[in-house]
């Protein structure tokens, strides 16, 4: 998949301004370039950019749409990813949402300077690229997002105070024994965790046991 093609597959579901089109345009040459130099994309990965890792951190936004009020309540948002390695879902959520604010953590100095040197040459005012970890972070946020980057019962704890409105954990697998672990230790009441299926947008078998799960505070 190309630029070309990923913009004409989200348009479908998303209205975009000329500068977010540019934007997403850009990503291509931008990673491709970094990943060079630092790793933070499988080298055998990078060619499925847009299939692989800007289409699923949109997945984040497709959910949303969902649920009534929720996408416009994340639009002008405060929004912190946690370990938000070379900026996903982070960047591709800043563009999409021009208006919520973004910070993007990560514990690998490294990994930032990617995120960093990306948000920078997109131009993108909405996002703030810290090296740090999570608990070490002075203020809380309206939502936490993130891409898979430990089990539900570890990463919890990491946000646990974090966040004011949810959580919009990107993970596959079998996640019914992580929810069951999460909700029992931190006492979530029953209904406030959600799954969904990124199948329902993305005909990819990439895709297939991949979800959204959405945590509310």
């Amino acid at each position: 998949m190309n630029s070309a093609d990923f913009l004409n597959f989200i348009k479908e579901d998303f209205a975009l301004s000329g500068e977010q089109i540019l934007r997403f345009e850009a990503l291509d040459a931008l990673y491709r370039g970094w990943n060079a130099q630092i790793n933070v994309i499988s080298r055998k990965d990078i060619d499925a950019l847009y299939e692989h890792h800007v289409l699923h951190s949109l997945c984040i936004a497709r959910y949303l749409q969902t649920v009534p009020g929720l996408y416009e309540e994340f639009s002008g948002a405060s929004v912190l990813d946690l370990g938000t390695g070379g900026g996903f879902p982070g960047i591709p959520l800043a563009i999409l949402f021009p208006s919520a604010q973004f910070v993007l953590c990560d514990s690998v100095g490294k990994k930032t300077i990617v995120a960093q040197a990306v948000a920078s040459s997109l131009k993108l005012s909405n996002v703030q690229v810290v090296n740090q970890r999570a608990e070490n972070l002075p203020s809380a946020f309206d939502f936490v997002v993130s891409r898979a980057v430990a089990s539900l019962p570890d990463f919890y704890p990491w946000v646990k105070g974090k966040f004011r409105r949810g959580i919009l954990y990107l993970k596959g697998g079998d996640v019914v024994p992580e929810i069951a672990g999460v909700m029992a230790r931190h006492r979530l009441p029953r209904g406030s965790v959600h799954t969904w299926p990124i199948s329902a947008w993305l005909q990819d078998p990439w895709y297939d046991g991949k979800l959204v799960i959405h945590i509310e505070k």
